[in-house]
C-alpha cells in the first residue's frame, strides 16, 4: 500500500484529516505556492454561518519567478494570529470541548512563526496530539509531477474542488441557526465532538448516493 502524498494545510478540513488519521502520509514540501488553496485558509462555523480564516502571506514580485511553498513567509504587518484566535473563541467558546483543548490550540496564536509551511505543520501536529495520534514524518525531497512512490492526493489542497461527498451530520454550535455545515476545519469537529472526533474520522468519508 503506497503512502498518500498530501500538502500540509492550515488546520485541514475533515476530508483531508480523515486521510491523515487513517492512512500512511507523506508531506509534499517541494512544490510551488499557489493561490486559492487551503495552504493559507480554513473554514469554520460562526453565528453568521460558514466563515473563512485566511492567513496573510508575504508576496514576492513576479521578477522572482514562482515561489516555493516552503519559503512563503507569514505577513505579520496585520495581527492575524490575534484576530483568528478571537474569532475561534467567539465561535466555539460554547462548544462542548473548547475549554478542553484551548490550552493546546492557543499557543499557535501567541508564538511567533516565520513560515507558512512550518505553521501549518504545527497545526496538524497539535491536532494529532489532541487525538493521541503520531505526526507523520515522511517528507518529499524533490518535486515530482507524477510521483512514483506515492499515491497522489495533492488535489485535496484545492479549495475550489467539489468532491461530492457525504459527511455524517454532528451537532454544531450554530446548527439550529444554519443547519449542518459539512467539511469544515478539523477544529470544528474537535471542539464539537472532542475525543469522539477520532471515531468520526475512522468511519471515513463516503461518496454521496444519488437516488
Amino acid at each position: 500500500m503506497k503512502m498518500k502524498l498530501i500538502h500540509p494545510t492550515y488546520f485541514p478540513n475533515i476530508h483531508t484529516f480523515s486521510f491523515i488519521a487513517n492512512e500512511s502520509i507523506c508531506w509534499e514540501l517541494e512544490d510551488n505556492y499557489q493561490k486559492q488553496t487551503f495552504r493559507n485558509r480554513t473554514y469554520i462555523s460562526t453565528d453568521r454561518g460558514k466563515h473563512i480564516l485566511s492567513i496573510p502571506i508575504v508576496h514576492v514580485g513576479k521578477e522572482f519567478g514562482r515561489q516555493r511553498y516552503k519559503s512563503v513567509a507569514l505577513d505579520h504587518t496585520y495581527p492575524w494570529q490575534r484576530q483568528h484566535w478571537r474569532t475561534l473563541e467567539t465561535a466555539y467558546r460554547t462548544s462542548p470541548f473548547f475549554e478542553f483543548y484551548e490550552d493546546e490550540i492557543r499557543p499557535l496564536y501567541t508564538q511567533p512563526f516565520d513560515l507558512l509551511m512550518d505553521f501549518n505543520l504545527k497545526t496538524i501536529e497539535v491536532i494529532l496530539d489532541c487525538l493521541q495520534l503520531q505526526m507523520p514524518s515522511e517528507t518529499t525531497s524533490s518535486y515530482e509531477d507524477k510521483p512514483a512512490l506515492y499515491e497522489d492526493f495533492r488535489f485535496l489542497v484545492n479549495a475550489k474542488l467539489d468532491h461530492d461527498l457525504h459527511f455524517e451530520p454532528y451537532t454544531q454550535v450554530f446548527g439550529d441557526r444554519h443547519g449542518f455545515i459539512p467539511n469544515l476545519s478539523i477544529l470544528d469537529l474537535l471542539f464539537n465532538l472532542g475525543p469522539n472526533a477520532l471515531s468520526y474520522l475512522k468511519q471515513g468519508i463516503l461518496p454521496k448516493t444519488h437516488g
